[in-house]
């Protein structure tokens, strides 16, 4: 398959790195790797923390004011001075400008803060738009191969779970580590300006809780990235099994999908218990660090007072310094914790963003214009992996107008055919060409527009009946959606909906598997491109309700190359050619009369469907 690593076309790019097994180095690449994604909103988040600084600084000054305003309220105490009563009167223009600087400081810090998170409340949601909005044009990006070993619910638990818990991280722990580590700086410097001797007090104190907290955060990273990885699975294994729910009650597999979904549950439960676990820790950790601290200071604070080395206003102040020291602790672990599960998060993203792309085709300058309908495949060679080839040197020449029936049992290479026609898998060797040109030439959607489909398996998104049938095109006019649907034998079920054509498709809506099938061919009518696929395309619907279909397809069929896979050979009588696979080449080909002559594979395949019948 050509396809080749590159960058998503967002701000993010790591230069197509693989993700490794070393943890330690893996955080600080992943955010490394996050960071860079956020470059354009870096100097906005460096404002927004800036105000953070200035508001926590503030915070940290206050205490050393209300040191001042405690020790002018002190000097109004009585006190006894060589046995005799004194008393001073309160300087109270003193305090009340003491107070107004305060409320100055607290004000401010609080405006700050109020505008710091506004900024970043605004910026992460961009960032997760913007995180969503490349996943999804990576989707486009993807080849067919990695949805065959991804499953669908994963790719969304990426798209969601983990989208979220990025954006909540960026919006919330990274202003609160910051802040926490102004605020531990700020009030390590303010009491070292008070007094030193009060300052190895309360920071000794706090010592053990560093030490624990750092453990802490070592040993939990891997239940963080487990926790992140088995979301995953439960989603895509739920996903899977909520589309198949009508086979797993027809099989009565409910017991091996609980028994699947418990195992998967189980190890969920196990590594959120653990990592809530360490996370839940950190709190009456760093309480008990916090209100020994108090302790601490109270004690010594006494001491020193009574010695008469320090003021009571220093003991108050060193009171507010332990909580605004201890209290980042607290923070910097519930931070730590958010990180470590945003790493996780952020890991399998990057991951996402970094899958090997199609080969970008934006040099490619070729058009198909006016498309006849010529259809060559030249020695066509084509495995899903290099060790299993499924087409070998095919060869075939397609007529324009020509209706070409594709048949042969199950793993022939049927559908792998009309994959590589498409252009969803890219061939290994060979040539494919329309009206000459080869495709791989010209850009795949360039190929697409060549082409409708209507395959086995309908898809209708919720919507009217009108916007499902038009689907990508928007120049289509109400007669143009009614005349196709007239032709499919559908426009009477539709007037007998309570909207028409305006009836939304939900899951509100009852409609059955035949006349979804219905609409897909209304749909690939109005694209009115000059090839066609059918994939098993009357396989949903009844025997009444093929001969309809069928007559709708001849119709949709004239003049128009068409590849038609089919079960039921009695559908593809009519065919201008009949092909006939096994084993990924062709083994007889012709009309339906000639091979029915040859009594050959194609024979027996007819003749076995007709007794069957019988």
């Amino acid at each position: 398959m050509s396809v080749k690593p590159t960058p998503g076309k967002g701000p993010f790019y790591n230069g197509g790195s693989a993700i490794t097994d070393d943890k330690p180095k893996e955080f600080k690449k992943t955010w490394t790797n996050l960071i860079r994604y956020c470059r354009p909103y870096i100097p906005t988040v460096v404002i927004a923390l800036a105000m953070a600084v200035i508001g926590t600084v503030l915070q940290v000054i206050g205490p050393d004011k209300l040191k001042d305003l405690t020790d002018e309220i002190t000097n109004g105490i009585p006190r006894l001075v060589d046995g005799i009563p004194v008393i001073d009167a309160i300087d109270m223009h003193a305090v009340t400008m003491i107070g107004l600087v305060l409320i100055g400081f607290y004000a401010g810090a609080a405006v700050l803060t109020f505008l710091q998170n506004w900024i970043m409340a605004t910026v992460t949601q961009k960032i997760s738009k913007q995180m969503r909005t490349d996943m999804s044009h990576k989707i486009n990006r993807l080849p067919f191969s990695y949805f065959k070993k991804t499953s669908y619910g994963d790719v969304l638990s990426r798209m969601t779970n983990d989208v979220d818990t990025i954006g909540q991280t960026l919006n919330q722990s990274v202003s609160t580590l910051v802040t926490a580590v102004a605020m531990l700086i700020g009030s390590v410097v303010m009491m070292l300006i008070t007094d030193w001797m009060m300052t190895l007090t309360a920071v000794g104190s706090s010592i053990l809780g560093f030490v624990l907290m750092a453990a802490i955060i070592k040993g939990s990273q891997k239940h963080f990235v487990a926790q992140q990885n088995e979301l995953g699975d439960m989603n895509g294994h739920v996903e899977e099994a909520y589309t198949g729910h009508n086979i797993i009650k027809a099989y009565n597999g409910g017991g091996a999908f609980r028994d699947k979904f418990e195992e998967i549950n189980d190890r969920l439960y196990r590594s959120g218990w653990k990592s809530q676990f360490f996370s839940g820790l950190m709190w009456p950790l760093m309480s008990f660090v916090g209100n020994f601290g108090y302790v601490a200071v109270c004690i010594v604070g006494a001491v020193l007072t009574m010695n008469g080395t320090i003021s009571f206003g220093v003991i108050v102040a060193f009171m507010l310094y332990v909580r605004l020291f201890t209290s980042p602790l607290s923070q910097l672990a519930q931070a730590a914790t958010s990180l470590q599960r945003t790493a996780a998060a952020s890991e399998r993203v990057f991951e996402f963003l970094t899958e090997e792309e199609l080969e970008d085709e934006g040099g490619k300058m070729k058009r198909l214009t006016g498309v006849k309908g010529d259809v060559e495949f030249r020695n066509v060679r084509f495995g899903y992996t290099p060790d299993k080839t499924v087409i070998r040197d095919f060869s075939l020449k397609v007529k324009a107008g020509d209706k070409v029936a594709i048949v042969g049992p199950t793993g022939a290479g049927k559908t792998t055919l009309v994959n590589l026609l498409m252009r969803f898998y890219e061939i290994d060797g060979g040539e494919i060409l329309l009206d000459g040109i080869p495709t791989n030439e010209v850009r795949r959607e360039d190929v697409h527009d060549q082409f409708c489909m209507v395959l086995q398996d309908t898809w209708l998104f919720e919507g009217t009946i009108k916007e499902n049938i038009i689907y990508s095109r928007r120049d289509v006019s109400d007669e143009e959606v009614v005349a196709a649907c007239k032709t499919v034998g559908l426009h009477h079920f539709i007037q007998t909906l309570p909207d028409g054509y305006d009836t939304v498709l939900n899951d509100t809506a009852n409609l059955s598997e035949g006349q979804k099938q219905l609409l897909t061919i209304a749909r690939a009518i109005i694209k009115d491109s000059p090839l066609l696929i059918l994939d098993e395309a009357t396989s949903s619907v009844d025997t009444r309700t093929e001969r309809i279909v069928q007559e709708a397809m001849d119709s949709l069929t004239k003049n128009r190359t068409s590849f038609i896979i089919a079960h039921r050979l009695s559908t593809i009588k009519n065919a201008n050619m009949i092909l006939v696979l096994k084993d990924g080449d062709i083994i007889e080909s012709g009309t339906h009369s000639e091979l029915l002559a040859q009594g050959g594979f194609y024979s027996e395949l007819y003749n076995s469907q007709f007794e069957m019948a019988t």
